[in-house]
């Protein structure tokens, strides 16, 4: 990777598919005080309450969607922009008490559009939603004005009854713009803070959407992923992450990294809400090439929510180069897997994934190609009011609002995509090929082969580091990346907490494999109930084991 290396580029960003506005609260929102500085908010209505609930609720007149989104956007304004300050919202949606009252108003005439129906969902800020709402990926150069139209996935939701509640801070641009980046970080959105512990990061690069669902923000979110941006803020912030396989969800209208690796993805507290939600996001799109393959209509995930889906699941621990940097991570995982053996697994230990970084630095190119590619065709849609119509002029839009931009970090990713060529260069072609060949046919589908494998798990990642703004992340380890360059589905779920800090496992499979990971998530959640919710504390409690 010349001059920085593949190592050094994963330390310091989780990287993610590609001043916060206050919320416009109605004048009939309560909003109750936050007792900060003590560790716990007060008492709230809604905590952890789940879609399942939400709608027996909608049913039988306890709420309404309208009192619904009154209660989450009220918790908005008290933990997010106020109390402990998460920043985790970047913008509130100036209609979502319209949206909720017309969805009101269907349900009063037996209309109900399916399980989202009236429910309260945030979206990550590259998701373009056809609205008052910007969409800037964190980025002040994409402040000119809103999007002309909803992103696939956002029309889906407005089909299926969700009321869009906000846009959630990230890491600016995806994480994809500096090598000493700081997860969580936007020029629009500020430092979001993980709500477990708010000096410690929330990972990125869909910070907002995991810290928000874990601060019960909304009902869920969608984040969007390349590599470990919707699982990493998910394991920092003791959610559940779906990232799904490449083309399973359009990404048509959000903001692009790399084609080839993009894909929106649900972030919730339980399994039975991210399938839900992966319902709702899921199908094909005319306008998304990836999305071919997919099945035609809206799968239903919750068929999947299986209690016993563990009896007689092949199971395989990753253990080469995916374990050994967080001792607490390994710790955590290895209970996991005791309890996944409990509930009639077969544990094939180890299954280790061949190939584990031996094509980092060919993901990297690929990267870098395809970022200067796809955001050059997507900034060149924006129209005639766009801030920056071209890398190149985002660049220079950067270096003359550095104050504002560039504070911490600076844009040296930005500046490496720009050098590269078109998409027909060799040096591409040839490191998009060696990714597919090492990270599918002699990666995943081989050691799943081998061992006749469901599924391969292994530790998410490391408990959340301090937030460091002059140095940058200190990112220990992962194993997102075998899931990521193969565009194979990996699903990240709560085991524990070390220090009061969440810790999560991954579970992966081959492409397609989503209602497979889904009943053996489903079936770990239930039998471990491994989830608490925050306390807002200042730092982490180093006496808590």
């Amino acid at each position: 990777m010349n001059d920085v290396s593949r190592r050094d580029f994963l330390e310091y960003t989780a990287l993610g598919a590609l001043a916060a506005t206050t919320p416009r609260l109605g004048s009939e929102t309560h909003v109750s005080r936050f007792p900060f500085p003590d560790s716990s908010a007060a008492p709230f209505e809604l905590e952890e309450v789940t879609i399942a609930t939400l709608q027996d609720g909608m049913r039988s007149g306890k709420w309404t969607a309208r009192r619904i989104a009154q209660l989450y956007l009220a918790r908005i304004d008290e933990i997010d922009r106020r109390g402990p300050t998460l920043r985790s919202v970047i913008e509130t949606n100036p209609d979502a008490l319209a949206i909720a009252d017309q969805l009101d108003a269907e349900r009063r005439t037996g209309k109900v559009r399916g399980p989202l129906h009236g429910i309260p969902v945030l979206l990550k800020d590259n998701i373009a939603t056809g609205d008052r709402m910007l969409t800037t990926a964190g980025s002040l150069a994409l402040t000119h004005g809103p999007a002309p139209r909803d992103a696939f996935v956002a029309k889906q939701l407005r089909d299926a009854g969700a009321v869009i509640l906000g846009k959630t801070n990230l890491s600016e641009w995806a994480n994809f713009r500096s090598t000493h980046s700081v997860s969580g970080w936007s020029g629009r959105g500020g430092q979001c803070k993980n709500p477990y512990a708010l000096d410690r990061n929330p990972c990125g690069s869909s910070s907002g959407s995991g810290a928000a669902i874990a601060a019960n923000l909304a009902a869920a979110s969608v984040g969007t992923e390349t590599d470990g941006s919707i699982v990493c803020p998910a394991n920092a912030s003791s959610l559940v992450g779906i990232k799904p396989t490449l083309g399973l969800v359009s990404r048509t209208g959000i903001i692009p990294l790399a084609h080839s690796q993009d894909t929106a993805g649900p972030m919730a507290r339980t399994v039975a809400d991210a399938a839900l939600l992966l319902g709702a996001l899921a199908g094909p799109d005319p306008a998304d090439e990836a999305t071919r393959a997919a099945a035609p209509g809206r799968p239903d995930y919750t068929k999947s929510l299986d209690p016993n889906g563990l009896k007689g699941a092949r199971i395989g621990v990753a253990r080469a180069k995916v374990f050994g940097y967080s001792p607490e991570a390994d710790r955590l995982v290895n209970a996991a897997v005791e309890v996944l053996k409990a509930q009639g697994a077969v544990i094939v230990d180890p299954a280790d994934i061949p190939h584990v970084g031996d094509y980092d630095d060919a993901e990297f190119t690929v990267l870098l190609y395809e970022f200067k590619a796809d955001l050059n065709a997507y900034l060149a849609g924006l129209g005639a009011g766009a801030l920056a119509k071209t890398l190149q002029e985002l660049i220079a839009f950067n270096e003359r609002n550095k104050e504002k931009e560039m504070p911490y970090f600076g844009q040296e990713i930005f500046v490496r995509a720009q050098e590269k060529g078109p998409l027909t260069d060799d040096a591409y072609v040839e490191a998009l090929a060696r990714c597919r060949r090492l990270s599918r046919t002699e990666g995943l589908d081989a050691v799943m082969a081998q061992h006749k494998l469901d599924a391969i798990v292994a530790p998410t990642g490391s408990p959340p580091w301090t937030t460091d703004l002059v140095n940058g992340d200190h990112f220990l380890g992962a194993s997102s990346t075998p899931a990521a360059v193969s565009g194979y589905p990996s699903i990240t779920v709560p085991v524990g907490y070390a220090f009061g800090l969440p810790v999560g496992m991954s579970f992966i499979g081959r492409a397609w494999s989503e209602p497979t990971l889904i009943k053996l998530v489903y079936a770990y959640e239930q039998a471990s109930k491994p989830r608490w919710p925050p306390k807002f504390l200042p730092t982490a409690d180093l006496s808590a084991r």
